[in-house]
């Protein structure tokens, strides 16, 4: 799945937002259950931390995805965190500070629904935002400059890099939506009274500033697609083959790593093992 690995520069206006894998659904089944057993396998071996990062416009699917992904996982084993708006104790830290509470422990995955890129993705639309998180050397808007920008990149590339050499595997993921599919979806939760719930009024307003949006994700991607730390840019108009997509990047890349196993018992133990059986079943 290194095809959709961003390792240079990227125009999304060139990446394709549908693909549509034969029996997708069937493949997806197959490699969730395949996920499911490493991650029982990382648990045990517990040096190991997995983030999956996912972004993209909204109705990209992120949400389904996630129930999709991972349903063959035990529900020890992984946390969902989604980030909505900063709440008053959070303004009162650092913008990463909420999301590096809430990293997975080692031998756990941990996904972030929509991540620490929300504060170079809708702060940059809406710089105004900024001004509320009371930064000593922001006074006013024109104080969010480009110099702001480059320091704010730095230092998630920093986090992340901080994080990744202390065994945290890091997935970030682009669900690359089309503005028409985009359409069809907003539609779709207009149409159906189930759907209706998951509309709001804000969904249109923010679609206003698609291109806005879409220039924004392909700077922070191009700024921070990193060996330790890559983005994926996920073609998501075809929601089964987007989640199988996502689940084959992250078999692929995991079955990768060889020191990855069970521990093994210690030699007492092991010698005593026909012992502890006699022992439970003269009980």
């Amino acid at each position: 799945m290194n095809n959709y690995k961003v390792s240079q520069n990227i125009k999304l206006k060139n990446i394709a937002t549908n693909v549509v894998i034969d029996d997708a659904e069937d493949e997806l089944r197959r490699v969730r259950k395949k996920l499911g057993k490493l991650q029982d396998t990382l648990y045990a071996h517990g040096k190991y931390a997995v983030l999956v990062c996912l972004q993209g416009m909204d109705t990209a699917g992120k949400d389904s995805l996630i129930r999709e992904v991972f349903k063959d996982f035990n529900a020890r084993g992984v946390v969902v965190h989604s980030f909505k708006v900063p709440t008053e104790l959070e303004l009162k830290h650092d913008y990463l500070w909420r999301h590096y509470i809430a990293l997975p422990a080692r031998g756990k995955f941990g996904v972030f629904n929509r991540t620490h890129y929300e504060n170079v993705l809708v702060t940059r639309v809406h710089p105004d935002y900024i001004l509320g998180e009371n930064i000593p050397s922001v006074n006013s808007i024109d104080d969010i400059n480009g110099a702001f920008w480059d320091k704010r990149f730095e230092q998630i590339n920093n986090f992340e890099k901080h994080i990744a050499e202390n065994g945290t595997i890091i997935f970030k993921f682009f669900l690359h939506l089309s503005k028409e599919e985009q359409k069809n979806r907003l539609l779709r939760r207009l149409n159906k009274q189930e759907k209706n719930w998951k509309f709001s009024s804000g969904d249109l307003k923010e679609r206003k500033l698609w291109d806005t949006y879409q220039a924004c994700y392909e700077d922070a991607i191009n700024r921070t697609s990193k060996s330790y730390a890559p983005w994926f840019t996920i073609p998501a108009d075809d929601k089964p083959s987007a989640r199988y997509i996502v689940a084959k990047t992250m078999y692929d890349a995991l079955k990768e790593y060889s020191d990855i196993k069970e521990p093994e018992l210690d030699d007492k133990h092991k010698a005593n093992i026909e012992l502890y059986k006699q022992e439970l079943n003269n009980e």
